[in-house]
C-alpha cells in the first residue's frame, strides 16, 4: 500500500512544483510579451499585466525554493494568482473588464487561456497533495 509520505509521492509533488513553475513561469512571459506588444498602453490593464508578469515568475521562482513545508501555501498562492489571471481573462472577453474588451482572436489568446487553465489544475492538485502529506 503507498502512503502520502512515499518516495512515490515525493516524486509526484516535485513533479508537480516543476510543472506548476514552469505554467506560472509561461503565464508571465505570455503577459510580458504582451504588455511589450501594446498592452502597457491600456490604462489599469496595462499596469496589471506588468504585475501579472512579476507576480507569475516570483510564484515560479518560490515554487522551486520553497522549503517543503511551505509548499502547500505556495501553491495554494499560484493557483490563486492563475484563477484571477484565467478570471480576468474570461470576463475581459464576456463582458469587458475596466472598460477593454478582449477578443479570443486577440494575440496569444488561446495560448494564455490553456497555459492558465493548466497552472490552475497543476497547482490546485499540487496544494491538495501536499496539505495532505502534512498530515
Amino acid at each position: 500500500m503507498t502512503t502520502l509520505a512515499s518516495p512515490r509521492s515525493e516524486t509526484l509533488i516535485w513533479a508537480l512544483r516543476s510543472l506548476g513553475a514552469l505554467l506560472l513561469a509561461a503565464m508571465a512571459a505570455v503577459h510580458a510579451h504582451l504588455w511589450q506588444q501594446g498592452y502597457n498602453g491600456i490604462p489599469v490593464i496595462g499596469p496589471a499585466f506588468l504585475v501579472n508578469a512579476a507576480l507569475g515568475l516570483l510564484g515560479a521562482l518560490a515554487l522551486v525554493v520553497a522549503p517543503r513545508r511551505w509548499v502547500p501555501w505556495v501553491a495554494a498562492t499560484g493557483a490563486a494568482l492563475a484563477v484571477g489571471s484565467l478570471g480576468a481573462l474570461i470576463v475581459s472577453t464576456t463582458v469587458g473588464l475596466f472598460g477593454f474588451v478582449e477578443s479570443t482572436s486577440a494575440l496569444l489568446w488561446w495560448e494564455s487561456f490553456w497555459i492558465e487553465a493548466a497552472a490552475v489544475v497543476v497547482l490546485v492538485s499540487l496544494t491538495s497533495l501536499a496539505f495532505h502529506r502534512r498530515r
